[in-house]
C-alpha cells in the first residue's frame, strides 16, 4: 500500500527529504522517475515508454504529494514508513486506493534501485 498526504498537510516539508524513493514532491512540481532511484525509462500500462527524466504532471498543486508508483512504503530501508514518522500533523496515511503487499513493494524497490 502506498502512503498518501491528506489535505490536513500544513505543508511543512519535513517528509520530502525522508522519502528513500524521492516520491514526496511540494505542491506544483513536477516529477521524474529517475528523481531519488537508478531508472533511465519506464514502461507504462498502455506500453507507452518515457524518459526517466521526463518531467510529469504535479499529482496536487497545494499541498506536498506522493506518487504512488515511486513509493515502497520504506520497505527494505526503513521499519516504518518515515514520512509518517516525521509528520507533525499525521496526515502522511495509507492510501486505500494503492493497496500492495510486502512482496510487491520489496520488487517495487529493486525496481526502482535497479537491484538484481
Amino acid at each position: 500500500m502506498a502512503i498518501i498526504i491528506t489535505d490536513e498537510c500544513i505543508n511543512c516539508g519535513a517528509c520530502e527529504p525522508e522519502c528513500p524513493n524521492t516520491a514526496i514532491y511540494e505542491g506544483g512540481v513536477e516529477w521524474t522517475w529517475s528523481g531519488g532511484t537508478k531508472l533511465t525509462e519506464v514502461e507504462l500500462e498502455d506500453g507507452t515508454v518515457i524518459g526517466g527524466k521526463d518531467p510529469m504532471a504535479p499529482v496536487s498543486d497545494e499541498f506536498y504529494y506522493i506518487v504512488s508508483d515511486k513509493c515502497t512504503e520504506c520497505h527494505g530501508f526503513h521499519e516504518e514508513p518515515q514520512c509518517a514518522a516525521v509528520c507533525p500533523v499525521d496526515c502522511c496515511v495509507p492510501d486505500p486506493d494503492h493497496v500492495e503487499d510486502d512482496e510487491t513493494l520489496l520488487a517495487k524497490k529493486a525496481w526502482l534501485h535497479a537491484e538484481a
